[in-house]
């Protein structure tokens, strides 16, 4: 039915809907605060989460061209202008094969804090990625869907689409995600939304990914003709663990 299809899609398809709790404790060891100027922690322009390392990865209908330049990204303002062959310069932060190499992991718990971008085309997220896979999407965020949030655990083929009023382009959203062996859990400005019920398994770990895509227009609209620049913000972004 109709009804049941809506239904699917509001609480994430494949997914499970909501725990109806509220968030566990956080725990006492913060072991990343993200400091997004630092070299030590974080890599820029470049991950093999693209082919080949970047700069491009138009397979997954992408106008990205990486870009090492530190106002695109060493801020917490992750930006992408227009080139003149088409493409976008884009920023892109990893922790993969910096100094430090942060590793997250079974157990821990990412807290972050980001204000949407307002326009078409704009993909940001923040997600996680080892040895071509082990992909967390902690979100994903098109402003043609302005009140939806994707969430995804792609290691074991759960997702949910949220919806909220409080999610629209521009809006500061508080995200917090557990990446539990048996379930990753979501929560979205202090309430539980999300709990996939499949986890990550005992032994999972990957590094992290923040960056802002432009989209190509197969899946998402593409950035407006006269459009030449966008952005959004990461305010902070920590990891704990026990």
């Amino acid at each position: 039915m109709l009804s049941d299809f809506f239904d699917r899609l509001r609480r994430g398809g494949n997914g499970a809907g909501a725990g109806g709790r509220g968030p566990a404790s956080t725990p006492a060891n913060l072991v990343l605060d993200a400091d997004f100027s630092s070299a030590e922690q974080w890599v820029a322009g470049r991950s093999w989460a693209y082919p080949d390392g970047g700069p491009t990865n138009e397979g997954d209908n992408k106008l990205d061209y990486l870009v090492e330049d530190p106002s695109y990204s060493r801020t917490g303002t992750f930006r992408a202008t227009r080139r003149t062959d088409g493409l976008w310069d884009a920023g892109l932060l990893t922790t993969e094969g910096s100094a430090e190499g942060f590793l997250v992991r079974t157990g821990d718990v990412l807290e972050a804090r980001v204000r949407l971008p307002v326009e078409t085309g704009a993909w940001p997220a923040i997600w996680t990625w080892l040895d071509g896979g082990q992909e967390i999407d902690v979100f994903e965020y098109h402003p043609d869907n302005p009140d939806l949030l994707e969430l995804s655990n792609r290691v074991r083929g759960r997702y949910l689409y949220f919806r909220d009023p409080a999610v629209q382009p521009g809006a500061w959203v508080d995200l917090r995600v557990e990446f539990g062996a048996r379930s990753v859990v979501w929560w979205v400005n202090g309430a539980r939304v999300f709990d996939d019920r499949r986890g990550v398994g005992r032994s999972w770990r990957a590094h992290l990914i923040v960056n802002l895509s432009v989209c190509a227009g197969r899946y998402h609209p593409a950035p407006d003709p006269d459009a030449s620049e966008m952005s959004y913000e990461v305010a902070r972004l920590r990891v704990y663990r026990n």
